[in-house]
C-alpha cells in the first residue's frame, strides 16, 4: 500500500473520531459496526488509498471476518450471514452486467455498433457540444424501455467508435452517457428496477391502509414528464458545464490508432493526409484508370465508391486498372498541396472532413503501417506493379525506404524491384495487415493496431438474439439476468463471438466492485442501520412544511442508494414514506414515487451498476464522480421536487 499522504492521515483520524461519536449515540453494537464500516467505505471511496474494486473487497472480507467471530465480539448476530457473503457473485444485477457486456460485445463484432456511431456522427458532426447530447439522448430514450445497465453496455462500443472517429477522449463521452443512461431510466415506469417495483410495494402498502387511504397505483408514463425533464437537465449540464466538471482523460488504444500519420510525419518526413473527393459530372478525370494520374498527381487512392453499392478497398477491391466515373467518391492520401493541386486540375470537390468513409476509412478500421520485406520472401525482385499489391494484399504503398533514404509516390517506388530490408509505409485496412502478419514475405513492425476480426455475416443471429433477450426483458416476468443470459449465450452458440471473446468482453473489475459492496447493503439492512438512520432524520423534521418532509425524503433516498442496492433503498424507505405522508396528511402516492425517483439518483459514487461499468473503460477516478456527480446530484432533487410538485 503507498504512503498516505498528511491530509488523507488527517481525514482517517477524523472518520474514527465520527465512527466513535456514532457508537456511542447508537442503539445496538451491530448498528455501532455497519456505522464505521460504512464510514471506512466512503473513506476508501474518496481518497482511493486503493483501487476501488480492491477496497470493495476489502470490506466484503471485513464483512465475512466479523461476521465469522460475531459471538467472540460480543454480537448478537453476525452482521452477513456467511451463507450470503458472496451471493453477489451470482446476484441479478452482477450476472445482468456480464451479460450485458458480452451482448454488446457481440452487436460490436458484427458492425452494427459502428453503424449506429457513424448515424450519430452524421447528425451531430464531431464536436463535443454535439456528439454529447446526440449520444446522451439516443441512450437516455433507450433505457426508458430497458435497463440502464443494458443501454449503458450497449452503448460502450459505440462511444468508443466515436471516441476513434472524432479524437475525443472517451472520459468526456461516458460519463454523460452513463449519466443519462441512468436519468433515462426515470421515464417509464418500466425504466428502472425501483420504478417496476414501486407499484407492488403500493399494493402491499393498501392492504395496511383503510379503503379511504389506499392509493392508486402508477400507469407506465406517469412519469414520463418528470423523466423527460431529468433528462434534459442531463444533458444542459453536460452541455454549459462539461468542460469544467469532466476529466480530460487520455485517448484509448484505439484512438491512438487516429495519430499514427503523426509517426510516420516524424520518422520519414511524411506531411501526408486522408481526404475525400467527390467526381462532379463533367470532371477530366471520368474515365481514366488509377494508373493514369496516381503518379503524375502524386496522389495515393485508398478508397473508391462508384455508384452506391460499388465500394472498393482492402483486397480485392482496388486495383491501377479501376476506371473513375461520374459522382465516384475518392478516399486520397496525400499531402495538403498536392491534394490542392490535383483537385484543381481535375474538378474535384474537396469534402471538409470524411463523410461516404467516415466507417470504412477510420482509425478503427483502417490508417498508416508499416511493413519490411525480410531475406526468403517470395517478393524480393518485383515491384509492387508487378504483384498488383494493393489489389492482392489490400496495402497501398506511399513511400519506400531503403539504404537510409526514402522514396515517395511520384518517385517511381511501384516500379522499383523491392529487395530484402525494405521498409515499405503503406495505407492499409486492419483487417488487411493481421492477415499480412501470417504471411511469410512480410514482416509488419507495425503492431499497436486495433486487431479486430469483424464480423458482419453474423449480423443476423447477433440481433435475433438480442430481439429474444428484448422480448424476455419487455414482455415476460422471466428474470433480468436469464433475460440477457439468454441473449449472451446465444451470441457464442450462434458464433457471434468466441467465448474468449466473451471473457475478455466483461470488464471483471467491475464485476468485483459491485458483488463486493451487495453484503454491505445486506448489513446494512438486516442489522437496523438503515431504519435507525432513517428514524433518527424524520424525527428532527416534526412540523415542518409537508414539501420539507418531501425533500428529507429524497435527501434519504439518495444517500441509502449510494451505500446499497436501489432496490434495497425502494424496500426499505416506501413503506416510511407511506405513513409519513398520511400522518402529515400529503399524498402518501406521491411521497412513495419520490423515493424509486429519488433512488436512480446515483451520480456521487460509482456504486451505481452503470457508473461501475463506465469507471474502467475511461480511467475515470472517484474524484471524479465526485466533482461532476456532486452537482447532477443536487440538481436532480431540484428538477425533481419542482415537477413532482407542479403536477402533483
Amino acid at each position: 500500500m503507498p504512503k498516505l499522504p498528511l491530509k488523507t492521515l488527517i481525514v482517517a483520524v477524523g472518520f474514527m473520531l465520527l465512527a466513535g461519536l456514532a457508537a456511542a449515540v447508537v442503539p445496538s453494537i451491530e448498528i455501532a459496526v455497519v456505522v464505521a464500516i460504512l464510514l471506512l467505505t466512503v473513506f476508501l471511496f474518496a481518497f482511493e488509498v486503493v483501487g476501488v474494486d480492491v477496497a470493495a473487497v476489502s470490506i466484503l472480507v471485513l464483512l465475512g471476518l466479523i461476521s465469522s467471530f460475531s459471538d467472540a465480539l460480543g454480537l448478537r448476530q453476525p452482521l452477513v450471514p456467511i451463507s450470503e457473503l458472496f451471493r453477489g457473485f451470482s446476484s441479478n444485477a452482477v450476472m445482468s452486467i456480464i451479460a450485458v457486456m458480452i451482448i454488446g460485445a457481440g452487436l460490436d463484432k458484427t458492425g452494427l455498433m459502428s453503424k449506429l456511431a457513424g448515424v450519430i456522427l452524421k447528425l451531430a458532426g464531431n464536436t463535443e457540444a454535439r456528439v454529447i447530447p446526440a449520444i446522451s439522448s439516443t441512450v437516455g430514450f433507450i433505457s426508458s424501455f430497458m435497463q440502464n445497465v443494458g443501454a449503458a453496455a450497449l452503448f460502450l462500443p459505440v462511444v468508443s467508435r466515436i471516441s476513434a472517429r472524432t479524437g475525443l477522449p472517451m472520459s468526456r463521452l461516458l460519463m454523460p452517457m452513463g449519466f443519462c443512461a441512468i436519468l433515462g431510466g426515470t421515464i417509464t415506469m418500466v425504466g428502472s428496477s425501483p420504478l417496476i417495483l414501486l407499484n407492488d410495494l403500493i399494493l402491499t402498502s393498501n392492504k395496511a391502509l383503510p379503503v379511504e387511504q389506499q392509493m392508486e397505483t402508477w400507469s407506465l408514463f406517469s412519469v414520463t414528464p418528470i423523466g423527460i425533464a431529468l433528462l434534459i437537465s442531463g444533458i444542459a449540464y453536460f452541455v454549459l458545464a462539461g468542460r469544467h466538471v469532466l476529466p480530460g482523460g487520455e485517448h484509448d488504444d484505439m484512438t491512438q490508432a487516429s495519430n499514427t500519420l503523426q509517426y510516420f510525419q516524424d520518422l520519414y518526413g511524411l506531411d501526408y493526409g486522408l481526404f475525400e473527393v467527390v467526381v462532379p459530372a463533367g470532371s477530366p478525370i471520368i474515365g481514366k484508370l488509377l494508373d493514369d494520374f496516381e503518379k503524375e498527381g502524386r496522389v495515393r487512392v485508398v478508397a473508391v465508391l462508384r455508384g452506391k453499392e460499388d465500394l472498393r478497398i482492402g483486397p480485392g477491391g482496388l486495383a491501377r486498372d479501376i476506371g473513375i466515373e461520374a459522382n465516384s467518391v475518392l478516399g486520397i492520401l496525400a499531402s495538403p498541396d498536392r491534394l490542392a493541386a490535383f483537385a484543381s486540375t481535375y474538378q474535384l470537390k474537396v469534402r471538409e472532413e470524411l463523410e461516404t468513409f467516415a466507417e470504412s476509412l477510420s482509425a478503427s478500421r483502417a490508417g498508416i503501417a508499416e511493413v519490411v520485406i525480410p531475406p526468403g520472401s517470395e517478393l524480393i525482385g518485383k515491384s509492387a506493379r508487378d504483384v498488383w499489391m494493393r489489389k492482392v494484399y489490400g496495402i497501398a504503398m506511399v513511400a519506400l525506404h531503403r539504404n537510409g533514404e526514402t522514396m515517395r509516390e511520384g518517385d517511381g517506388i511501384r516500379n522499383l524491384p523491392l529487395r530484402a530490408g525494405d521498409a515499405l509505409v503503406v495505407h492499409t485496412t486492419w483487417e488487411a495487415l493481421a492477415h499480412l502478419e501470417k504471411d511469410k514475405n512480410f514482416v509488419v513492425i507495425t503492431t499497436e493496431y486495433p486487431h479486430e476480426e469483424s464480423r458482419p455475416h453474423k449480423v443476423v443471429p447477433a440481433l435475433t438474439f438480442f430481439g429474444i433477450a428484448l422480448f424476455m426483458l419487455l414482455f415476460t416476468d422471466v428474470r433480468l439476468s436469464l433475460a440477457l443470459m439468454t441473449g449472451a449465450i446465444g451470441m457464442v452458440l450462434s458464433g457471434v463471438l468466441r467465448i474468449e471473446e466473451a471473457y475478455q468482453a466483461v470488464s471483471w473489475k467491475s464485476v468485483f466492485l459491485l458483488a463486493s459492496l451487495i453484503p454491505l447493503g445486506l448489513a446494512v439492512e438486516t442489522s437496523g442501520t438503515a431504519a435507525w438512520i432513517a428514524q433518527q432524520t424524520l424525527s428532527l423534521l416534526g412540523g415542518v412544511p409537508t414539501w420539507v418532509l418531501q425533500l428529507a425524503i429524497a435527501v434519504l433516498a439518495t444517500l441509502f442508494t449510494l451505500v446499497m442496492s436501489n432496490v434495497g433503498a425502494t424496500v426499505l424507505l416506501v413503506p416510511l414514506a407511506v405513513n409519513i405522508a398520511i400522518g402529515a396528511g400529503a399524498n402518501p402516492a406521491v411521497f412513495a414515487l419520490t423515493v424509486a425517483l429519488a433512488t436512480s439518483n446515483s451520480f456521487f459514487l460509482p456504486t451505481h451498476q452503470v457508473n461501475a461499468l463506465i469507471m474502467g473503460p475511461a480511467g475515470y477516478r472517484v474524484a471524479d464522480f465526485m466533482r461532476a456527480g456532486g452537482i447532477m446530484t443536487v440538481l436532480f432533487l431540484v428538477v425533481m421536487m419542482l415537477m413532482l410538485n407542479l403536477l402533483y
